[in-house]
């Protein structure tokens, strides 16, 4: 207003407080910021065009069980040898709407509950517990009972049945325990259900020399491995399909398991899947024995 009376530019920018590059600066059109170049590396100093990783991020995304949001698609691209980082990874995902719609996290301290240390070791403590899945064509649940290494998150086994007993119980430890190189001194962990106390277990358990442990009523934190590993199968599998039968879950949970164990990877594993984790595992340690002079050639072999 003034300026069009005839005041000076600079006069009436000084008085106002404002720089006379705010005044002339005008909005350009399009993203902030450098423009993309459009390209990825790859390790060999490849180019490979985005429209090309998008695809292979597509891919990844449409199998079977891939539920991965962006941290995971970039240690999958990065293992495909690509020189990427994840913030890259976040546009070029949000762009084509394949991001996961964002989980609301907790804030601030929280207080957990003793004996949730991971074990130093494979096999040394296992979790068990029951899930209810439901089958479509039936209308009706199916129980579904998985035993899971807490060190490696390996799923060691599954049975699904119309019901759950003692018997199914014990027969599926039967045949998880008799794989294990030193089932003695192992803990089995898991809720107060009745298939668990039954004293047939108990007694089961104290006889193949492996400790059983109980949660706290009401606290499955105290069972958070195994809780954590059926609130994923839930997101993957029961919330994904609808099954007419029986036998069309228990295909698709023995599809799923090995997808699991062999492929799915796991933050919390350094963005390994199960069984690669347990690779590196053992390799590492019998490095370190062979370095020792533990081990002898023979060994080395047996152990393998």
């Amino acid at each position: 207003m003034f300026m069009a009376r005839g005041a000076g530019r600079c006069f009436v920018l000084s008085q106002v407080g404002l720089a006379r590059s705010t005044y002339h600066y005008r909005p350009k059109e399009g993203r902030r910021g450098r423009r993309a170049p459009g390209y990825t590396l790859k390790m060999d100093a490849t180019r490979v065009p985005d429209a090309e990783v998008v695809g292979e991020i597509e891919e990844l995304l449409a199998r079977d069980f891939v539920r991965y949001g962006y941290h995971k698609v970039t240690h999958h691209l990065r293992g495909r040898g690509y020189v990427i980082n994840k913030k890259k990874v976040y546009r070029l995902m949000q762009e084509r709407g394949l991001l996961l719609k964002r989980r609301i996290r907790s804030r601030g301290r929280r207080d957990f509950v003793a004996g949730r240390a991971r074990p130093c070791g494979p096999h040394r403590l296992l979790e068990m517990d029951i899930k209810y899945l439901y089958i479509h064509g039936e209308g009706r649940n199916a129980y579904l009972l998985t035993v899971l290494d807490t060190f490696s998150r390996r799923a060691l086994g599954f049975r699904l049945g119309r019901n759950m007993r003692k018997r199914e119980v014990i027969g599926l430890l039967e045949e998880i325990l008799s794989l294990l190189p030193e089932p003695e001194g192992v803990v089995v962990r898991s809720d107060n259900g009745s298939q668990f106390i039954a004293a047939v277990v108990r007694e089961y358990l104290k006889e193949r020399g492996i400790r059983q442990e109980f949660t706290h009523v009401g606290v499955p934190e105290d069972n958070a491995h195994i809780e954590a590993f059926h609130s994923i199968l839930e997101d993957e599998v029961a919330m994904a399909y609808e099954f007419e039968t029986f036998e069309e879950l228990e295909a698709t949970l023995e599809r799923y398991f090995r997808f699991y164990n062999s492929e799915r990877i796991h933050s919390s594993l350094g963005y390994m899947s199960p069984d690669a984790f347990l690779r590196k595992y053992f390799e590492q340690e019998l490095a370190e024995e062979l370095e020792e002079g533990v081990l002898k050639d023979s060994d080395l072999l047996a152990k393998i």
